[in-house]
């Protein structure tokens, strides 16, 4: 069975991405509580289901502290176990349940808002090194639900590299697992005839292709990458987000991404993302 676990911060989009997921044909269970976890899984794999989705709600340590070990032993049963982890910045999620004008889980516990947020952020940290995390702090849900579909599409086995690239200026994302600065470079945005284009455009490519600056930063990440992806990988890593920034996120973080993706698409799944330029394309 294709078992795919949702799980992260409440507010974070955890309904849109199970939506897609039972969209897909998913068979789907919401806010399942986590000591039901391996019922529900032996369930649904007696009844015959070939693809799951589960959005699990995990508010103590004892049952974050379970997960990793329940989830081996699913894959040792045959299982193709995925879990997916979305977590915001605290100021968005405020912002969020006060328009929704919904009560957090924790807040019956005695804590403001705030405090709810920091204290189910707390007890969920642990859980980032299992899963593939995505900072949803930006993202509108057309963004969302296409970034679920490519976290779906994921094969069982092997390294899933993603190239994002951000604003400075909208901080660094959360779901980052090494993040490359490129403001030192030449900046495309201080040419007028350059400044409404995007990384992808030729005449902006041209631009960047023509700095050696910019050549040699390709190159040293290359190297790094090619150097340590292996050592990732053997360490059973399936997921890596490598997020370069620039000030803007419309010029240099895009073309670099995209030339980053295309060096590395023979030998590993790869997904690229441009948070600057999701409002003018989702995908």
């Amino acid at each position: 069975m294709q078992l795919i676990l949702i799980t992260g911060l409440s507010g974070s989009g955890k309904s849109v991405a199970l939506n897609v997921l039972e969209d897909a044909g998913f068979y789907y269970v919401d806010n399942l509580p986590a000591r039901l976890l391996p019922q529900t899984v032996g369930f649904l794999a007696e009844s015959g289901h070939a693809r799951a989705a589960l959005s699990v709600e995990l508010r103590s340590a004892e049952a974050i502290a379970e997960l990793p070990r329940q989830l081996e032993e699913f894959r040792a049963l045959g299982h193709d176990v995925r879990v997916l982890f979305l977590e915001t910045k605290t100021d968005t999620l405020i912002k969020r349940f006060s328009e929704t004008r919904r009560r957090h889980p924790l807040a019956d516990s005695g804590l403001t808002l705030p405090e709810c947020i920091e204290r189910e952020r707390g007890l969920l940290a642990g859980l980032a090194a299992i899963a593939a995390r995505v900072d949803t702090s930006d993202l509108g849900p057309n963004t969302l639900r296409s970034w679920v579909k490519d976290f779906v599409g994921v094969p069982a086995m092997g390294l899933t590299l993603l190239f994002e690239s951000f604003s400075y200026k909208q901080g660094i994302p959360l779901d980052a697992d090494w993040v490359l600065d490129a403001r030192m470079i030449a900046n495309p945005h201080y040419d007028p005839q350059l400044r409404p284009l995007t990384g992808r455009d030729a005449p902006v490519i041209d631009f960047l292709e023509r700095d050696a600056l910019t050549q040699q930063w390709l190159g040293d990440v290359r190297a790094l990458l090619a150097r340590w992806l292996p050592e990732i990988v053997r360490e059973n890593r399936s997921h890596v987000t490598v997020a370069i920034g620039c000030t803007g996120g419309r010029h240099r973080s895009v073309y670099l991404a995209e030339k980053l993706a295309g060096a590395f698409r023979a030998d590993w799944k790869v997904l690229v993302r441009h948070r600057g330029l999701t409002e003018e394309n989702p995908q």
